[in-house]
């Protein structure tokens, strides 16, 4: 998938927006909307999604320091389209996860549950991340909880349902919780809104 990079599209902004105002103050309106256009689109873009698609492509070759300086250019979280606020917070929480931070990790996995999600893949992968958060402090009852909520979500995704499968072994072994190198290695592969659905170009 096409992201634009994100500098690229703060510069793209700025021009569009300030060469479209001086455009239109100089030689008129129909000169200077093509450049305010484009630079609103894209600063609505901006507003709406931020900058969790490029983060989760970064989280997913595992460049993390790349990856969460990336996340932190969402200034405004708050106003993210519904849907990519969770998916926003659920990206914290698997930053915190990779730092092996299963406190604050499960704060923001929690934060995104409650922001809603866009879909079952999304929320199974927030679940799944309670479960081994869960089963890494040794208790097995709260992993097994949460898994239970887990199973009763519509998953589609290949590689989502195979970690699924490989937690759903683990909790299967008579109290034997999961390792935190496995809950680092799980919780750090990044996360797509919508799953296979098709996103808007662009990003």
């Amino acid at each position: 998938m096409f992201v634009i990079n994100i500098y690229l599209r703060f510069a793209l902004i700025v021009i569009g927006i300030l060469g479209g105002i001086v455009l239109w103050s100089t030689f008129g309106f129909w000169y200077g909307f093509p450049f305010l256009l484009v630079g609103i689109l894209l600063l609505l873009g901006y507003l709406m999604l931020g900058t969790i698609l490029s983060t989760n492509q970064l989280l997913s070759k595992q460049q993390l320091p790349e990856a969460e300086a990336r996340l932190k250019l969402t200034f405004f979280p708050r106003i993210l389209l519904m849907g990519y606020k969770g998916v926003f917070y659920m990206t914290k929480g698997a930053l915190y996860m990779q730092k092996r931070d299963f406190n604050t990790a499960e704060m923001w996995i929690k934060k995104s549950l409650d922001s809603g999600l866009p879909s079952d893949n999304e929320r199974g992968a927030a679940m799944l991340q309670l479960v081994m958060i869960a089963a890494g402090k040794n208790n097995i009852k709260a992993a097994q909880n949460h898994f239970s909520e887990l199973k009763k979500l519509h998953v589609t995704e290949a590689m989502l349902k195979e970690q699924i499968k490989e937690v759903e072994k683990q909790l299967k072994q008579a109290g034997q919780a999961m390792s935190p190198s496995m809950m680092a290695q799980m919780g750090g592969k990044g996360f797509r809104p919508g799953g296979k659905r098709r996103q808007p170009p662009m990003r």
